[in-house]
């Protein structure tokens, strides 16, 4: 089994910047896929970012791209989001998620929660205008 934990949520104004964490624990796998998904009052939980198990691949919706930056610590089992620029409309609640094994995908793949085999609880970020 594995965990992930999510950290770095919490409240900012309009233009501000804030860095979420997704450390994976337990059944640690060697190399996982990792991706970033929002969920606001009333919506479906939508793709925000991923990145492939090298860091050598990223993909970013079109609404943060530019914005947002994903990264990952492979030593650390960790997967960040930078998220600078931020607007009300980020506000939601933000879920890692994480794919088993070490196969490329097309960027599409990364888009859907079906294809993530495990979620994290979720982080808060509302940003106020």
């Amino acid at each position: 089994q594995v965990q992930l934990v999510e950290s770095g949520g919490g409240l900012v104004q309009a233009g501000g910047s804030l860095r979420l964490s997704c450390a994976a624990s337990g059944r640690t796998f060697s190399s996982y896929a990792g991706g970033w998904f929002r969920q606001a009052p009333g919506k479906e939980r939508e793709f925000v970012a991923a990145i492939s198990w090298s860091g050598g691949n990223t993909y970013y919706a079109d609404s943060v791209k530019g914005r947002f930056i994903i990264s990952r610590d492979n030593a650390k089992n960790t997967v960040y989001l930078q998220m600078n620029s931020l607007k009300p409309e980020d506000t939601a609640v933000y879920y890692c998620a994480a794919r088993v094994g070490s196969t490329y995908y097309i960027g599409s793949y990364y888009k859907s929660t079906r294809n993530y085999d495990y979620w994290g609880q979720g982080t808060q970020v509302t940003v106020s205008s």
